[in-house]
């Protein structure tokens, strides 16, 4: 129960590694607000975890809105009581190189990765400063630390959340609030589906058979395994931990 009496707001929970998360940081002890634009999922995956008698809230919101993210975290500072934790783990992807992505794509890109980062923790900072510190963890990728073909904006947009959690985590030392970067490999959530199906030429299967050769471990990752990493830098454990980028790869990056 590493979590005991702590409360955490997850953005992007209704699926894939935001729910991996809530319902792990739910089973350590913590009181979790589920995130996310979708009511349905946030909904689904509030009620699984309310099921095992753990304490869950959906709340919806688009990440990269001021107003309506504003609102959200403050809606779940008051469904929680306080907010001691929070994981800026929504994200989009994006593929293309400078020549072929639009304006759109990029745009849309850093709106919600990049942006949404920001708006969050600005609009939680206030409500972990009055719990007396607490723990922030962003969400960047491999691919803010190493060129990928073909993913220029998500390049760029990952690179921007590392070098904004080294800025946080100086800013914010003194209020007793860490900031850390989780950098994951490739795990297989649905937001990778139509990517491992156009890598594959038209065969998930194939796209992840392809996308696993590139890992020295010989596969993916699952969003467990990166809900781990973001336990070990809610808790206590990592009282001593404040701006680091935590590479959960599967040894990509150490090639």
């Amino acid at each position: 129960m590493r979590l005991h009496g702590r409360s955490a707001l997850i953005t992007g929970a209704g699926s894939g590694i935001g729910r991996a998360t809530a319902e792990l940081f739910a089973s350590e002890g913590a009181s979790v607000a589920i995130l996310d634009r979708d009511a349905s999922a946030a909904g689904a995956a509030a009620s699984a975890i309310s099921a095992t008698g753990a304490e869950a809230h959906p709340v919806v919101a688009d990440v990269s809105q001021p107003d309506e993210i504003s609102a959200a975290v403050d809606r779940s500072a008051q469904l929680l009581g306080r907010l001691d934790i929070v994981y800026n783990n929504a994200g989009v992807g994006s593929t293309g190189s400078v020549q072929d992505t639009t304006e759109e794509d990029w745009d849309r890109c850093f709106a919600v990765n990049v942006k949404g980062t920001y708006l969050t923790s600005r609009a939680a900072i206030p409500h972990l400063e009055a719990a007396g510190g607490g723990s922030i963890i962003n969400q960047a990728s491999v691919a803010a630390l190493v060129g990928i073909r073909g993913f220029a904006a998500y390049c760029a947009a990952k690179g921007a959340v590392v070098s904004l959690t080294r800025a946080m985590a100086i800013d914010l030392a003194p209020t007793g609030i860490r900031v850390n970067v989780l950098c994951p490999g490739t795990v297989y959530t649905p937001l990778m589906e139509p990517l491992m199906r156009e890598r594959g030429g038209g065969s998930i299967e194939r796209g992840l058979e392809i996308t696993a050769a590139k890992y020295p471990i010989g596969r993916i990752g699952t969003p467990m395994e990166i809900a781990n990493a973001a336990l070990f830098l809610a808790s206590d454990d990592a009282g001593f931990v404040t701006g680091a980028a935590f590479t959960v790869d599967g040894g990509m990056t150490a090639q």
